[in-house]
């Protein structure tokens, strides 16, 4: 008897796409088949998807080439994405246009996803989105979106601009189509909600499995206090400035800022020179399995979104909940999804209004004097991962909404 059938859509790498790695898994774990179609963008990616993939139980269709492998079809689809976004920004959205400029591998992707006869087909990018809708159709099968962002406003609120009428265009002529839609924050899938009244979204966050919480008994230790941030990419205008230059306020040689991520030399200059007292330590990127037992040794977890582009007010990414995985008060900006979860959860830690750099210090300082304050915040932290916040309440959502869908046997 043929095993039911999921194919994952992206166009980037499933290391670099945690929530399409825990649906994958989790499908495959109850017995379904799993592919996952996606094509090189990124080379942290491509060496982590190797240690990825010696864990896995679906398989994994790499499509459109690398610079390391079949380089021919990868510098061809490169040309053909250049000249598709020239197109698409010069001339028209329409005839296709717009679904190749979207994605380097789009018409190789396109291809693979309805060569497998599958029942349900879900996309995790908007490049994908196209992708699942059209092989679903072809296969008569069913088909979903995974909305990690508020794609319109991803880049830019600029409506005139080519990143957001590219993707309206391909939300407003695809997103009606899929059978259901899953958000990553409660905004954002109101803001979806309001587009497209006939869809009704679930919120999945970005959490992780139970199996990354450290339980550990808090104690005062010591005198310093270690401030942590996290992301593949450590750059300016992220809002570590701002930290940086509340701890210049404090001149407190017992509290340090930790910064896990790549880094040039240039920008580890930049920031040591804005106030070159600071303790700043840089540490290059570990496996993302490895994060939340690295993290762990720090104190305070920092999510320094900012307002804008209109999509990073409204999200909630996997930072606020890879402190709480690893045990870490929370000192968050208060855009307005990280306001609203910070005020439904108040004893995790606290917020500041973005760019506010005595407030950021006195929440610092807060910390370092009250170090009761600052255990209770992070065993509430533990607690909200053991109880709430984890992928084994979130996978329950998941599967449901997918046999809603599908009626899966498993």
């Amino acid at each position: 008897m043929k095993k039911e059938t999921v194919v994952f859509i992206s166009s980037g790498q499933p290391s670099s796409n945690p929530r399409l790695v825990k649906e994958a898994n989790f499908l495959s774990e109850i017995g379904l088949e799993v592919f996952v179609i996606y094509s090189y963008w990124i080379q942290w990616a491509y060496l982590s998807d190797k240690e990825l993939f010696k864990s896995i139980k679906w398989k994994p269709l790499l499509v459109g080439g690398t610079p390391f492998n079949v380089k021919i079809l990868y510098y061809l689809t490169r040309f053909r994405f250049k000249l598709f976004n020239w197109f698409c920004q010069n001339i028209s959205l329409k005839f296709g246009i717009a679904e190749i400029a979207k994605g380097r591998a789009y018409p190789e992707m396109l291809l693979k996803a309805k060569s497998i006869k599958a029942d349900l087909y879900i996309a995790h990018n908007l490049a994908a989105l196209p992708i699942a809708v059209k092989a679903a159709k072809l296969n008569s099968a069913k088909c979903g979106f995974d909305a990690e962002d508020f794609h319109r406003q991803e880049v830019t609120d600029d409506i005139h601009s080519f990143e957001y009428r590219s993707a309206k265009y391909i939300e407003d002529k695809y997103l009606p189509k899929v059978d259901y839609l899953t958000a990553a924050s409660p905004l954002i899938a109101k803001e979806y909600k309001k587009l497209y009244p006939h869809l009704h979204p679930v919120v999945i966050n970005n959490v992780f499995p139970k199996k990354y919480i450290k339980n550990s008994q808090f104690s005062i230790l010591n005198s310093q206090l270690k401030l942590f941030w996290f992301s593949q990419t450590i750059g300016k205008g992220r809002g570590i400035e701002d930290v940086i230059s509340a701890l210049s306020i404090l001149k407190n040689e017992n509290i340090e800022l930790h910064l896990l991520g790549n880094a040039s030399q240039d920008t580890k200059d930049y920031f040591i020179s804005l106030n070159p007292s600071t303790k700043i330590y840089f540490y290059n990127p570990i496996p993302p399995d490895d994060v939340f037992e690295f993290a762990s040794q720090f104190d305070i977890g920092l999510a320094l979104e900012q307002k804008i582009p209109y999509n990073r007010d409204i999200c909630l990414t996997n930072k606020i909940f890879t402190y709480l995985t690893s045990g870490l008060a929370i000192l968050a900006t208060e855009t307005t999804a990280q306001k609203q979860f910070m005020c439904e959860n108040p004893e995790i830690g606290s917020s500041f209004e973005i760019g506010n750099i005595t407030q950021i210090a006195e929440k610092i300082i807060q910390f370092y004097v009250d170090k009761n304050y600052l255990i209770k915040c992070k065993e509430e932290a533990l607690r909200l991962a053991n109880k709430e916040y984890n992928w084994e309440i979130e996978s329950e959502k998941f599967i449901k909404i997918v046999n809603q869908v599908v009626h899966f046997q498993n």
